[in-house]
């Protein structure tokens, strides 16, 4: 059911069928995976595989809901609580709900050490939470021994810290590593030798490494080369070698060298010999040597609880004496025999009970991944061990007193075990302003329930905001939704979600966007109040709009992202870090004007053509057409101020589609073939006739080698099902902007047929067109409209209007806006055909609709795993923020699950700017100077040289320069009030100005300083 589903119901999974490809959803969809324990970590690994589609899951435990869970479980209910009802139990119907087509199944028969388990034989993976170690170790013997193995994975969070083990068995063989799409590399030399060196083009790196293979295509001279394969070494960014290529005929020129995906086998070894000489993952390099540390102190948390059958008391200092020494014994069991960390021990005894709901959320994102790579094959697994710590939170909690850890009997225990009862209140108390609530704002809506932010009882909030409605295709990883919740508000959805985890938590729920044109809504005042703002948002555009928010009012920002298995969360703290803005990405590369029009060389460049085809002609020229009949609204007033000799704006465009617009389907079939014939057959002769093959540049090479590729004029055939499907398409398109009905008859193959059989195409006649070659050349202005033919088309108006072509039905044209999503659109259809025409034209490989629909669409690949991860990651910052921690506390983090990688960075620490004398200031520094009704652009000057010991040299607000002594009559602005110069915005009583100052050295340029805040009048003047 699972696997055809998925072919029937893409919607639900299409943003992720760009993470793993089809290979992997379907064998995800034939594997049954079991997982033990149905706490908070049991929970969201279950959460995030079903999401994903695997076929069936079961979900076994034999512990009752207690009071405890509901802060750390997020589908355990106080009514489950009441109840004593089983945690699986309490848990599947929830679970069950995420995907309808994934089998849930829940089992609470015992399993211990006595247990006959080849009940596992039934399942690919098995996974286990809260097991102790003895029953894991009997487990993944013989999950390991069976044949296939049966893949294993062990997760656990004590308190504040995490550990994740994998076995996939002694040879687990991965077709594909990364998941990257396969390098291209343009060649521009190979030399005849015994070392065969690979040359690039100039701006073209290869990004390869040693040992990687590539396989050649298009190369002329060394023919031999194309379609074979070779391993390379790596001799810079721009040369590789591929062995001995003395003997093959010279190079001449061209060629593509393209990265062949080769198989990879990783070897595990099974956990009992794990444990005494693991290997694992680094993944903090400050603190390198943690891994081990906490690897011995968690095995003698695990031998404690062997020997006493039960954990260590809280704050127990006996407890955490007793395991102390067994750690030191066992130190000296494993390679290499680690010093055993005191304090790591101490600290895993005092809180090993509790669980910090962040750290379980990241955790359970990353082995949620590992289960899939399990299942499917896909990407690299760990190898074996990963440790996560949030150590930092308590390293600055050592003074707290003991009963600030001990439960009281409510949903916070857990929590309050691992980081206190007072920041827990604060936690409580705090404002927090969520933008954005799909897959990132759901997960920290959960994290902020766990951890009761918003439910003080006097302070306390959390207010989201989101303008989008919930789509199908948002269900695979926004967890909050339901399928009766599609096409309902996305935030008044995830609040009422919310309130059902934790009924304490107040929220309120915006649909507006955060943006310049809401400040009126999210204005200073709004800032002001809230203690954080957190953002989960998809563009860069967003993020730094609020980043510049939060600068002003002097707000922390927690953001995070995810692209498919990358991740990156970045903290940024008033007075400690830089801003968002502070750095900025290199811009996304803009293909070249000359590449999209005449020379495209990837499948990148016709998709994108393909999507600029569509925007020109269904909506840019309908918009055109309709603001003309906006401005002009009847015909009868067109025709009066044409013979009144008055000039019309935009009759150019407009008389050109009246004169073509089709007026029945038959006419649309029409346009559509002209369309193929300029598109994909005289475009090509008209570059071939501006520049033949022979065609050579000026220090002699041929003008049409690599990275150009000459076109190849095509011959429309009815029968070839591409021309068919472009011709389909783009005549139901011109049909939608026309507003012409048409039947199911009407596109059928045999009526198609008879309308293009009757229709006559012109010859090509090739023109003197200057066809533009250098890529520095942006996209030109459209051009002018000569007077002459503005004359002539007011001329064809108005006998169009005089002869009655000028209806009122045809005075308005439908615009289409571009909907990658709706497949009955015909968008993608019209889009696909197209690229891949011109990629048949180019002999450029064509692109699946799949690919193509991302690449027009530009959709971001997205996976419920690594959102789980990265806004865990986050609220774990929140914490540290609340608790006003200390810069160096504070930790980024990038990762990439698929490789898997995963690196946390300091942040980086916020920039003084030295004026002079021992005066600086930060992006975080505001000056304020208080006016009064007469105050002076002088009196301003003199205040600030007065509070802050500098004289300004320059004024400026925003582009609008206020003072500049160099600029005449400039200094007469001196004796003017500030409320002639300048005016607040609406609902302001002050403007920020920019002021600058003169350098220490004579000669240098005038210091801009930090913005001065100018208040128009104080209240206490």
């Amino acid at each position: 059911m699972a696997a055809d589903s998925m072919e029937i119901d893409d919607a639900l999974y299409s943003r992720q069928r760009y993470v793993l490809g089809d290979t992997a959803m379907h064998k995800m969809a034939q594997s049954h995976v079991f997982l033990s324990g149905m706490g908070g970590l049991g929970v969201e690994i279950a959460k995030n595989i079903v999401l994903a589609g695997i076929k069936g899951l079961t979900i076994h435990d034999t512990k009752q809901c207690k009071t405890w869970d509901l802060g750390t479980n997020f589908f355990v209910h106080e009514d489950d609580v009441l109840k004593l009802r089983n945690r699986a139990e309490a848990a599947h119907h929830h679970i069950a709900e995420l995907n309808p087509y994934v089998q849930v199944m829940s089992s609470t028969d015992p399993l211990n050490e006595i247990t006959d388990i080849s009940f596992l034989k039934q399942y690919q993976c098995v996974i286990v939470t809260e097991m102790k170690m003895s029953l894991q170790k009997k487990i993944n013997a013989f999950c390991h021994a069976q044949h296939p193995p049966i893949k294993f994975v062990s997760a656990d969070v004590y308190g504040i810290w995490a550990r994740l083990f994998c076995d996939f068995g002694d040879e687990f063989e991965v077709l594909d590593t990364t998941g990257e799409e396969p390098k291209e590399i343009f060649i521009s030399n190979i030399s005849q030798s015994s070392s065969g060196i690979v040359t690039c083009l100039d701006n073209n790196p290869h990004k390869l490494e040693t040992g990687q293979f590539v396989t050649f295509r298009e190369i002329n001279g060394m023919s031999s080369l194309n379609g074979s394969t070779h391993q390379i070494t790596v001799i810079s960014p721009y040369s590789f070698s591929i062995g001995n290529t003395a003997d093959m005929e010279p190079y001449l020129h061209g060629g593509i060298a393209v990265q062949v995906k080769t198989p990879k086998v990783f070897h595990f070894e099974p956990l009992e010999k794990q444990l005494s000489n693991p290997t694992y993952l680094v993944a903090d390099f400050s603190k390198p040597e943690a891994p081990l540390q906490i690897h011995i102190a968690m095995l003698a948390l695990n031998e404690f609880q062997e020997s006493f059958a039960r954990m260590p008391n809280i704050g127990c200092l006996q407890d955490a004496e007793e395991m102390l020494k067994i750690a030191l014994s066992l130190s000296k069991t494993v390679e290499g025999k680690p010093q055993v960390n005191k304090d790591i021990v101490k600290w895993l005894s005092r809180m090993a009970q509790g669980s910090l709901a962040p750290l379980t959320a990241a955790l359970g994102g990353i082995a949620s991944q590992e289960v899939l790579k399990a299942v499917t094959g896909k990407f690299s697994p760990l190898q074996q061990w990963l440790y996560i710590d949030a150590l930092e939170l308590v390293t600055f909690l050592e003074k707290a007193h003991d009963e600030e850890f001990l439960p009281r009997g409510d949903r916070y225990d857990a929590l309050r075990v691992c980081i206190g009862d007072s920041l827990c209140q604060k936690l409580k108390n705090l404002n927090v302003f969520l933008v954005g609530c799909g897959a990132i704002g759901c997960e920290m809506l959960k994290n902020f329930a766990l951890l009761g932010v918003g439910t003080g009882q006097e302070r306390g909030k959390v207010e989201i905001t989101d303008p989008d409605l919930i789509e199908k295709s948002n269900l695979n990883r926004q967890f909050l939704f339901r399928p009766h919740h599609i096409q309902k508000p996305k935030s008044c959805t995830a609040a009422a979600a919310t309130r059902s985890i934790n009924p304490e938590i107040k929220i309120d729920s915006y649909l507006n966007k955060v943006c310049p044109a809401t400040e009126n809504i999210y204005n200073d005042d709004f800032y002001s109040k809230q203690d954080v703002i957190v953002t989960a948002l998809d563009n860069v555009e967003a993020r730094r709009y609020i980043d510049s928010r939060c600068l002003a009012s002097l707000r922390p920002l927690l953001d995070s992202g995810t692209m498919g298995t990358k991740g990156h969360t970045e903290i940024i703290v008033p007075h400690l870090t830089e801003s968002y803005n502070s750095h900025r990405d290199p811009p996304e590369e803009e293909i070249p004007f000359c590449t999209l029009k005449s020379f495209p060389a990837a499948t990148e460049h016709t998709i994108q053509w393909a999507r600029d085809k569509f925007e020109s002609a269904f909506s840019h020229k309908p918009s055109l057409f309709n603001k003309f009949w906006q401005t002009y609204p009847s015909a009868e007033e067109v025709l009066q101020r044409i013979k009144s000799g008055e000039s019309l704006e935009g009759s150019f465009q407009v008389i050109k589609c009246l004169s073509r617009r089709p007026r029945r389907w038959s006419q649309c079939v029409e346009l559509a073939r002209l369309k193929f014939e300029k598109y994909f057959n005289h475009k090509a002769l008209q570059l071939l006739h501006s520049f033949p093959i022979d065609t050579r540049l000026k220090d002699g090479s041929l003008f049409w080698q690599s990275p150009k590729r000459p076109p190849f004029p095509i011959q429309f055939d009815f029968n070839d099902s591409l021309h068919y499907s472009f011709i389909l398409s783009t005549a139901k398109l011109f049909a939608a902007i026309y507003c012409i009905s048409f039947t199911e008859k009407d596109v059928s193959k045999d009526t198609i047929f008879k309308i293009i059989s009757g229709l006559k195409i012109q010859e090509f006649r090739p023109s003197n067109k200057v066809v533009q070659t250098d890529e520095a050349v942006r996209k030109p202005d459209p051009i002018p409209v000569s007077s002459e033919d503005e004359r002539n088309a007011l001329l064809q108006l108005e006998s169009a209007i005089l002869a009655n072509e000028a209806t009122k039905s045809d005075l308005q044209m439908k615009e289409l806006s571009f909907e990658k999503d709706d497949d009955s659109n015909g968008h993608i259809d019209f889009i696909t055909a197209a690229s891949n025409l011109r990629a048949k034209m180019y002999n450029i490989e064509p692109a699946d609709r799949l690919k193509t629909k991302r690449i027009a669409g530009k959709i971001i690949p997205a996976i419920a795993t690594s959102t789980a991860a990265v806004s865990g990651l986050v609220a774990l910052e929140l914490i540290k923020v609340v608790g006003v921690y200390p810069f160096q506390v504070y930790k980024n983090c990038f990762f990439n699950l698929a490789i898997p990688i995963i690196v946390f960075t300091e942040t980086a620490e916020v920039r003084k700017t030295e004026i002079r004398n021992g005066i600086s200031f930060t992006i975080w520094d505001r000056w304020t100077i208080y006016g009064k009704d007469d105050f002076t652009l002088l009196d301003f000057i003199n205040a600030v040289k007065e509070k802050y010991g500098i004289e300004p040299t320059m004024v400026v607000q925003g582009v609008k320069m206020l003072y500049v002594p160099v600029m005449p009559g400039h200094v007469k602005r001196l004796k003017l009030t500030m409320q002639k110069l300048v005016k607040p915005a609406v609902n302001k009583k002050y403007v920020d100005l920019t002021v600058s100052f003169a350098p220490e050295i004579d000669g240098e340029e005038d210091l801009p300083g930090p913005p001065v805040r100018y208040y128009f009048a104080h209240e206490n003047n």
